[in-house]
């Protein structure tokens, strides 16, 4: 892989790590237009060491919600931010599940498969659309249940559906970020909270598979000969660096509630990914 791939890839990933567009699904696709073709194993590190920049971003754009989770939880205080990490901790048994189970089926997804990616960026938009309009400002009637919509925080059963989105969404195309907080939305959980959640409970997971993947490649040195330590340090920084930029953004976008936008350009570049 060259630098310059590398750069695009990790910009990429991101900006559309955090906006609700799917960030696999769009590295699928730029390494089809790019011409990249590296096996599956080599594909999945790198995007790892993607997603590890953009976890990295999410700590220091959301350090102050971080840091007294950390504190409360390992010092067992038994406050609000004590329980809250407790539901990050429930959030992440399904992707768990998929990961230990069924590793080897989500990676057959990964390798250029652009028609699994149109299909699930169509669902995306949907998700988001179908969020949108099921959900309106809180204490209005909603158009389509004729109820009074008051949001709430994020119950334990809320979390564990959450993560059952996560878990799901590890298919290339399903935007990881729109599926969850979709689904929040969708459960009647308060907009901001819900962004937080969904960049907060990412965490664990991709931390876990990053420190697995390291093992592998102190292991095995050969295993990312395809990919080379310059791209993955270009990739990385580059992800990084957007990725900060990109979660400030898409908080802010939440709690405005324009989701429905994304959902209109999931749709058209889920066409496009079939058609192609």
């Amino acid at each position: 892989m060259e630098w310059l791939d590398a750069l695009i890839l990790g910009i990429v990933q991101g900006l559309s790590e955090y906006l609700p567009i799917s960030s696999s699904g769009h590295l699928e696709i730029f390494r089809e237009i790019l011409g990249i073709n590296l096996p599956n194993e080599d594909i999945l590190e790198f995007d790892v060491m993607l997603h590890a920049a953009t976890v990295l971003s999410t700590l220091v754009v959301l350090w102050n919600e971080f840091f007294p989770l950390c504190r409360s939880f390992f010092t067992i205080k038994r406050d609000d931010n004590f329980y809250y990490v407790c539901k990050i901790l429930i959030s992440c048994i399904p992707v768990a599940i998929v990961g230990l189970f069924f590793k080897d089926t989500v990676e057959s997804f990964f390798g250029g498969n652009l028609t699994t990616v149109g299909i699930c960026l169509c669902i995306t938009a949907a998700l988001l659309a179908f969020a949108y309009f099921f959900r309106t400002k809180p204490e209005e009637t909603n158009k389509l249940t004729g109820r009074v919509y008051r949001p709430r925080d994020i119950t334990w059963l809320d979390a564990f559906v959450i993560g059952i989105a996560q878990s799901i969404a590890v298919l290339p195309g399903l935007s990881r970020s729109g599926t969850t907080i979709a689904t929040g939305i969708l459960l009647g959980d308060k907009r901001e909270k819900v962004a937080s959640f969904s960049f907060l409970m990412v965490i664990i997971p991709i931390l876990g598979e990053t420190l697995l993947n390291i093992k592998d490649m102190l292991s095995e040195p050969s295993a990312s000969g395809s990919v080379g330590m310059l791209p993955l340090t270009i990739g990385f920084i580059a992800s990084f660096v957007v990725g900060c930029l990109a979660c400030k953004w898409m908080l802010n976008i939440v709690k405005k509630g324009k989701l429905v936008w994304f959902a209109v350009y999931c749709v058209i570049m889920g066409i496009i990914c079939i058609c192609w």
